[in-house]
């Protein structure tokens, strides 16, 4: 399965609104449950995951995070795009420092092996100015897809 393969219209919100962390793990969790990329263990699965290694990242124009599970979690491989309304807190990878995060990818790889280069190629987008600029202004679920596929 090649990258582009792993997102779906279905799999784009980009106007969540959220407490916290936990309410958008519950959210998106109930959401990929319902559509049968994860099972039940999922929320529970992320959850520890996230706290274990962090996903936030700091990028060279706006911070992310790409929470991820173990694969005993993955029913079906995606890649789910949120964007909040209001930022919330995520803990960077690698010095737990907190930052504020809107744009999150939720990454369901079933090969772990994948999921490293499958990193690399979302942090590359990030340090991509037209990318990124293009990113903060799409709007609807059409441009992000479109967008994204252009740029994979």
């Amino acid at each position: 399965m090649n990258t582009k393969e792993l997102f779906s219209p279905e799999l784009i919100c980009l106007n969540l609104e959220v407490k916290n962390k936990s309410d958008l793990f519950r959210k998106i969790a109930d959401d990929l449950n319902k559509k049968g990329y994860v099972n039940a263990g999922y929320l529970k699965g992320i959850s520890q995951r996230e706290e274990e290694f962090p996903t936030g990242l700091i990028t060279q124009h706006l911070n992310i995070a790409l929470p991820h599970s173990d694969t005993q979690y993955i029913e079906k491989a995606f890649i789910y795009i949120v964007r909040l309304n209001e930022p919330i807190t995520f803990n960077q990878m690698g010095d737990n420092q907190e930052i504020k995060v809107k744009d999150i990818f939720f990454l369901g790889i079933k090969d772990s092996a994948k999921q490293v280069n499958l990193l690399a190629s979302l942090m590359d987008l990030f340090s991509n100015d037209e990318f990124v600029n293009n990113f903060v202004e799409v709007s609807n679920k059409t441009e992000m897809l479109s967008l994204v596929n252009k740029n994979l």
